[in-house]
């Protein structure tokens, strides 16, 4: 049986602030943190929602030097981004702080130098990459070279964004600085050292022996790092952006951001409430983890074991870690702009908050990688939302409104089938209890739509419509029974769809609900008047969405131009003018063209070069057709030495360049020109 705790501490991935909140945030992170919270909170529960943003590391301080500004500029602009479109979205955190804040910088701070006065860290010098020139230790993601895995030539220190390996700067090809450009030294410096090895046997029983019940993706990543030994890791780096090291002989260098963050968990707490220790050290509190799948090995291991190195804090109960959310069919990815932004959303969308949050709880990575898509956004809001959650409470008020001028009826005698369908939400309630508390999102909101479904059902089976001019009092039970299945409808809905149940409350001009009170029948006296009817859901259409996707589509040929840029081979080595001069590249017109026989690519082309008419063999079949080419004008490099191709001698070479797409174009005069005319 469950242990029951006193209070609940739940904790949200801090999320990173050089950029804006995406849909896979949401739906890995946020969205499940935000239904857990609401949910303990109807049930009257001791609990606790905190967040912030992550305000140290490397990519701020790229991107402040791209953009010419200071990291704390950066992380202001992004930190209320971020804070303003969780409040828009209706995530409710009891506090969204950050790690810039005076209360982190003293915590951060003490927690290290409790650490470090008890003897905590290992203290040891390293060989790591420096730049001369920008006089400064080079960070992982400071370092770019070549993928070792890929080939990519722009892959950084810790990882390659292309083939998505995790790397290490030593074993990039040809590395250089992304400060200077210039080619790094490598150069002593000393740092300290958490022994996670010294915790591995506590950690193997806590996570192995006492935490089965994780979900398989959790347990299955710690198993694996347990499995293969715990190696000391760096807690400081040498940078000028970050909390300072709180010891002497420390200049220079900060805490590094995998230690720091997660204490802001903890200031962050201590910002909110002066009893912040009874929720991190009392064994009565119940610890949560929201986070996404690329934070299990902080969350489970690392985080724990700072936790047990300074002793006095609980551990966490549960960390229950989704997997990660593609958009139409490609992965998200920040650096290329792949993403649904959720500021942007906001702004493009109004009114759909619960539209997103439906969508990405049932659409939600809980047990592997899952994709959005707009069609499916569409689909989910038009044949559930609308369809099924507002057809039914708009059928159940605008009867009440039309038959009884908005005034609950009297509740005549039940019938069995009015019995039966009431001890439905009783049955249903407790479902939705077990998913919740077991992070079962996904089916915890097909529940919830459950109730919906049963009050459709309901009202079509009863036929009030019908039964008014023939049975008029049976008709006062029915809509008694709709309307308060309608009621209990916005008490299991707040925890997925805040915005909705409140819509609801409103038109019943009632207060909010209880979660105990669910599966009650009095919930809403009779000859109360209820408010105005108005529709939950609005049908979207198909331009909508078309919006949407030719927003994609934008984003994905700015991607391909931006590759293809990259891409662009260097200049070659230098040549005279007089070396120019032996190329003879003249205006020629295609006489004739046909496929060359077993191949895919090769086109046979006749050309009248103006001296004379010849044959060139040209692998542009895959991209015109021979019919395409008769008449066409191309410039033809004519005094290249000949070269058999497939028995064919072909004397030339047509010009031809690559667009961003790779397709290779042929290279036209602008206008009907006389074939021969010299191009120089």
């Amino acid at each position: 049986m469950a242990k029951e705790f006193k209070r609940y501490l739940v904790t949200s991935a801090l999320p990173y602030a050089n950029g804006p909140v995406h849909i896979g945030h949401l739906a890995g992170v946020y969205i499940p943190s935000d239904i857990y919270v609401r949910y303990m909170r109807l049930k009257g529960r001791d609990v606790i929602s905190i967040c912030g943003s992550d305000e140290h590391g490397v990519p701020i301080t790229i991107k402040a030097r791209k953009e010419g500004v200071t990291p704390q500029q950066i992380v202001d602009r992004y930190h209320n981004i971020i804070k303003n479109s969780f409040e828009g979205l209706g995530i409710s955190f009891d506090i969204y702080s950050r790690t810039t804040s005076p209360t982190h910088a003293k915590t951060a701070s003490d927690f290290f130098r409790k650490l470090y006065d008890e003897g905590k860290f290992i203290e040891k010098s390293s060989m790591q990459y420096y730049d001369e020139e920008a006089k400064t230790f080079l960070a992982d993601r400071y370092i770019v070279g070549t993928c070792p895995r890929c080939g990519y030539d722009r892959a950084y220190g810790d990882q390659c964004e292309k083939c998505g390996s995790t790397l290490s700067p030593d074993e990039l090809i040809e590395p250089h600085s992304a400060v200077s450009g210039s080619v790094p030294v490598k150069r002593e410096t000393k740092h300290w050292y958490l022994p996670l090895d010294k915790y591995e046997s506590t950690l193997r029983k806590w996570i192995l022996d006492d935490h089965k019940e994780w979900r398989s993706n959790v347990y299955g990543q710690c198993k694996s790092w347990l499995d293969g030994g715990l190696q000391p890791r760096a807690v400081s780096r040498d940078l000028d952006w970050g909390i300072p090291v709180p010891v002497e002989g420390a200049e220079g260098k900060v805490l590094y951001v995998w230690f720091d963050a997660p204490i802001g968990y903890i200031s962050a707490t201590k910002d909110l409430t002066p009893d912040w220790e009874k929720y991190w050290k009392d064994g009565e509190t119940k610890l949560v983890h929201f986070i996404g799948k690329d934070n299990i090995v902080f969350h489970c291991i690392v985080f724990p074991s700072m936790l047990m190195a300074h002793g006095g804090y609980i551990l966490p109960d549960n960390v229950p870690a989704n997997e990660f959310l593609n958009l139409e069919g490609d992965k998200i990815s920040t650096s290329r702009n792949w993403a649904i932004w959720l500021h942007e959303y906001l702004e493009e969308m109004p009114g759909k908050e619960d539209v997103l949050r439906y969508v990405l709880c049932a659409n939600a990575p809980e047990t592997k990688d899952n994709d959005f898509t707009w069609k499916d956004y569409q689909a989910r809001n038009n044949n559930e939302l609308v369809a099924i959650l507002g057809n039914f409470v708009n059928r159940a008020l605008v009867l009440t409104k039309k038959y009884y001028d908005g005034v609950v009826p009297e509740c005549g005698e039940l019938t069995d089938y009015d019995r039966e369908t009431l001890a439905e939400l009783s049955t249903i309630k407790a479902s939705i209890e077990n998913n919740i508390e077991n992070y079962r999102f996904r089916e915890a909101l097909k529940d919830a739509m459950n109730f919906a479904r049963i009050g459709n059902k309901y009202l079509a089976d009863t036929e009030a419509w019908k039964l008014i001019k023939t049975d008029p009092e049976r008709v006062k039970t029915i809509l008694y029974i709709a309307l308060q299945i309608t009621a209990n409808l916005s008490v299991v809905i707040e925890p997925f769809m805040p915005f909705t149940a409140g819509k609801i409350l409103n038109m019943l001009d009632m207060p909010k609900f209880d979660w105990e009170r669910i599966g009650s029948v009095d919930l809403i006296p009779a000859g109360h008047k209820i408010g105005e009817p108005s529709l939950l859901f609005e049908k979207i259409e198909d331009d909508v969405i078309q919006r949407q996707l030719d927003k994609l589509e934008a984003v994905k040929r700015a991607n391909a131009a931006a590759e293809a840029a990259q891409n662009i081979e260097p200049q070659k080595a230098s040549l005279s003018f007089d070396e120019f001069g032996k190329a003879d590249i003249r205006v020629s017109t295609i006489l004739a063209a046909e496929r060359v026989p077993k191949t895919k690519k090769l086109l046979k082309l006749s050309i009248d070069t103006g001296i004379d008419k010849r044959e060139i063999v040209s692998g542009i079949a895959e991209y015109y057709s021979p019919e395409d080419l008769v008449g066409r004008q191309v410039l033809v490099l004519v005094n290249l030495e000949p070269r058999e191709i497939k028995g064919i001698e072909s004397r030339g070479m047509i010009l031809m360049a690559a667009d961003a797409s790779g397709k290779l174009v042929l290279l036209q005069p602008e206008q009907q020109i006389v074939s021969g005319a010299v191009v120089g």
